[in-house]
């Protein structure tokens, strides 16, 4: 969370250094200052979702310096909401007066360019009311957690067109010459890349370029757990991945993708992946149902820096859930790497338990000299930062590597923080894309 922070505070701030060197100078007798504000939420507001509708493509070169998509989509919700708030003062502001009579550049003689731009405000003004009531409407139905995620996958499209109207809203209105200033060569730019990140979205060519077809090899569902494993053959083009990456898969029977971690190493001769499923929302919980085997789907990526290197002689693993996915591909990887002298204890916390499922598990993990600590909770209790720290004596010389409910990692990570741990020697998966 600590680099999704700074890009958005680093952002923020450096927009508005370059909207102050813009000289806006202070209100004269008889004016207020609501234009000021007007200017400044406005351009902010156009900012932030120029850069949302960029991370909205999903672009593979922003993945490293943000440490992987998952937080490129934490930085997207951010943006969203910041934005939003923007948006909101910049409408309170600028609502009730016609907003060209208490803008005071506005009443001076223009011709050419800022001539016809004077002519078209009555129309931006318009546009632009109500593409703030769609854009409103459609970022907090993003943001309610009960909002079904196939009507939210249509839905967020919308957005990329309110986008456009907003374009057309801010290049009217906004101040003249800030175009000739180092402000307007930004917001200039921003508009350009979010304009061409729009036509990507609604064209539906997100990650066109590292998409590859497949088909549905075979299908095992843990019913104890609500677990579905999935595994497919993928045509040629998969450049192959990391353990603890993530693809997006596609059927043909619905919209959208969605986000799987990958649970398998990648043997290029097999073209192979093999995926697990949980049953957590309206769109996994049909997937059993709709997925057969030899159906078609087309899988994106991969995606994701939650790759297990570092320099650390010993590693602690712990999974929540089905936060054991990324441990299994990486077990699986290790299995087939000789040499390997890093000692890894791996904690698995689980509300359910399938004993197929544990013998698999215990078999990965003895292939990959991984040892394994399986907590079944009502059983055992909570896995605690004292428990870890009991087991593993010299818990100090490790990094960690979470992946599971965000609450866990975050309590944990407090924990053990607290008890001489380094934050950044902490790692943790940020799975939720909404």
């Amino acid at each position: 969370m600590i680099a999704v922070r700074i890009t958005l505070a680093t952002f923020v701030f450096a927009l508005t250094a370059l909207w102050l060197a813009a000289g806006t100078g202070t209100p004269t007798a008889g004016q207020t200052l609501q234009p000021m504000i007007t200017q400044y939420t406005g351009t902010m507001a156009l900012a932030l979702m120029s850069l949302a509708m960029v991370l909205a493509t999903r672009p593979k070169w922003l993945e490293r310096p943000l440490n992987g998509l998952d937080r490129m989509y934490r930085l997207h919700r951010w943006l969203g909401i910041t934005g939003l708030g923007f948006l909101l003062v910049h409408w309170w502001v600028s609502s009730g007066e016609q907003l060209r009579r208490r803008r005071a550049w506005a009443e001076e003689p223009a011709e050419g360019l800022h001539s016809w731009l004077q002519k078209q405000e009555g129309i931006a003004e318009a546009v632009g009311e109500w593409s703030f009531y769609a854009i409103v409407t459609l970022l907090i139905l993003a943001l309610v957690r009960w909002f079904p995620y196939h009507l939210f996958q249509k839905s967020h499209r919308l957005l990329a067109v309110a986008y456009v109207f907003i374009v057309y809203h801010s290049l009217v209105l906004m101040r003249f010459d800030y175009w000739s200033q180092p402000i307007g060569w930004v917001t200039a730019a921003l508009m350009l890349a979010g304009l061409i990140a729009t036509i990507i979205v609604l064209t539906g060519r997100i990650g066109h370029s590292r998409k590859v077809k497949g088909t549905v090899e075979s299908l095992a569902f843990y019913s104890r757990l609500q677990v579905l494993e999935g595994t497919v053959n993928l045509e040629d083009g998969w450049p192959g991945h990391n353990p603890g990456q993530f693809a997006f898969i596609k059927d043909e029977k619905r919209e959208g993708a969605h986000p799987y971690t990958i649970a398998s190493d990648w043997v290029p001769e097999e073209h192979r992946l093999t995926f697990f499923v949980k049953e957590l929302g309206d769109h996994t919980r049909e997937m059993p149902a709709v997925l057969k085997e030899g159906m078609p789907v087309t899988v994106e990526g991969p995606y994701g820096c939650f790759d297990f290197e570092d320099s650390h002689s010993r590693q602690i693993w712990v999974a929540g859930g089905i936060g054991i996915t990324p441990f299994v591909a990486r077990m699986k990887y290790l299995a087939h790497i000789p040499g390997e002298h890093r000692r890894i204890d791996l904690f698995l916390c689980t509300e359910e338990y399938d004993q197929e499922a544990a013998d698999k598990l215990m078999a990965d993990a003895n292939a990959a000299a991984v040892q394994l600590h399986l907590y079944h909770t009502p059983k055992d209790g909570l896995l605690t930062g004292d428990r870890i720290r009991a087991t593993v004596l010299r818990w100090r010389e490790a990094s960690i590597w979470f992946c599971g409910p965000p609450g866990f990692g975050q309590s944990l990570k407090r924990d053990l923080v607290a008890h001489g741990l380094r934050k950044r020697d902490f790692h943790q998966e940020l799975f939720k894309m909404r």
